[in-house]
C-alpha cells in the first residue's frame, strides 16, 4: 500500500458548475416550495371538495364536476369576455405607445435620465392602492387626499372637453372607443415600464454604420424609422406582446382574477382551483396562437 495518497483535483469546469449550483440553490428550494407544491395542489383541488377544519384541509374527489360548475358560471362567463376585450384592444396601444415613448427616450435632450425614470417608476411603486387611487377607485381609500388626487387625475375633464368639442355628436360607437381609452389612459401609461425598457434597449442595439447608411442614402427619418428602427424592433414585439398579455391576465384588477379572489376568500377553493385551471388554459392558448401569427411578421436578422 502506498503512502501517499492522490488527491481528487476537482477540473475549472466542474468548478464552475458547482458554483451555477450553488448560486441557483435557493431558487431552486423556493421555486419547489412556493410554485410547485402549490400548483400541483392547486390541480388536486380542482377536482375535489376541499373543506377546512382546525388543523387539517379534506378533499373529498368530485372528478370534473367543478369545471362543469365553472363553465356553468355565468359570472365568470361574464367576467372572461370582458377581460379578453379590454386585454384584445388595450395591448396594441400599450405596444405602440411604449415604441414611441422609447424613439422619444432614444433621442438627445435635456432631462433625459429624469424621463427615463418617470416612465419606470410606475414598474417600482405599482400597488393595487396606488393603481385604484389614480383610476379613481378609492372604495378601499377613504383619506382625503386619495380622493383629492383621484380627482386631479379623474378623466372626466377628458369627456367634457369631447362633448365641449362635439365630438360625441359624430358617432356613438367613436365616442365610446375614444371614451374607453381615454378612461384607461393612466391605466395604459402605468403598465407600460417594462415594455418601454425593452423597446429602449432594442434600440440602442442599432449599429451606427446602419444610421450612417441612411444618412448617406439620403433616408428621412420617417425612412429611418420603418426600414431600419422598426425592424430591429421587431423581435422584442413579440417579446413585449406576449409579457403585455400575460400581464394583463394576470393582473388582479382584471375581472377573471377578481372573480378567482372572490371565491378563494369565500373558501370555495375547489371551485376557486377550477376556475384558475381554465383561465391558464385560455390564456396559454392565447398566447400560443397570438405568437404564432405575430412571428410570420417577425423580422430576423440572419448571420
Amino acid at each position: 500500500m502506498s503512502s501517499s495518497k492522490k488527491r481528487r483535483v476537482l477540473t475549472y469546469g466542474r468548478r464552475r458548475q458547482l458554483c451555477g449550483w450553488g448560486f441557483i440553490s435557493l431558487w431552486l428550494v423556493g421555486t419547489v416550495m412556493f410554485f410547485l407544491i402549490p400548483l400541483v395542489k392547486s390541480l388536486w383541488y380542482s377536482f375535489n371538495t376541499v373543506t377546512i377544519e382546525p388543523g387539517q384541509i379534506n378533499t373529498q374527489w368530485k372528478g370534473l364536476a367543478k369545471y362543469t360548475y365553472v363553465l356553468d358560471d355565468a359570472k365568470f362567463t361574464a367576467a372572461l369576455e370582458s377581460t379578453l376585450v379590454e386585454t384584445l384592444w388595450k395591448t396594441p396601444l400599450i405596444l405602440i405607445f411604449s415604441m414611441f415613448i422609447a424613439v422619444v427616450l432614444n433621442q438627445k435632450f435635456r432631462g433625459r435620465a429624469l424621463a427615463r425614470a418617470v416612465f419606470f417608476l410606475p414598474v417600482i411603486i405599482v400597488t393595487g392602492p396606488v393603481f385604484k387611487i389614480i383610476n379613481g377607485d378609492i372604495d378601499s381609500t377613504g383619506s382625503r387626499t386619495a380622493e383629492q388626487f383621484s380627482t386631479m387625475m379623474s378623466t372626466d375633464l377628458v369627456d367634457e372637453l369631447m362633448q365641449f368639442l362635439g365630438i360625441y355628436g359624430l358617432s356613438d360607437k367613436m365616442s365610446v372607443i375614444i371614451g374607453a381609452v381615454a378612461d384607461n389612459i393612466f391605466g395604459i401609461v402605468w403598465s407600460s415600464g417594462i415594455q418601454i425598457v425593452l423597446f429602449l434597449a432594442a434600440i440602442q442595439n442599432i449599429p451606427p454604420s446602419a444610421r450612417e447608411a441612411a444618412m448617406l442614402e439620403g433616408a428621412s427619418a420617417w425612412e429611418y424609422f420603418w426600414k431600419i428602427t422598426f425592424p430591429y424592433l421587431s423581435p422584442f414585439i413579440l417579446a413585449n406582446l406576449i409579457f403585455t398579455v400575460i400581464d394583463s391576465f394576470t393582473s388582479p384588477m382584471n375581472a377573471v382574477m377578481a372573480r378567482i379572489l372572490r371565491m378563494k376568500s369565500e373558501v370555495l377553493y375547489g371551485e376557486a382551483s377550477a376556475m384558475a385551471w381554465i383561465y391558464f388554459a385560455i390564456i396559454l392558448a392565447m398566447i400560443g396562437i397570438v405568437s404564432w401569427i405575430v412571428n410570420k411578421f417577425i423580422y430576423y436578422e440572419n448571420d
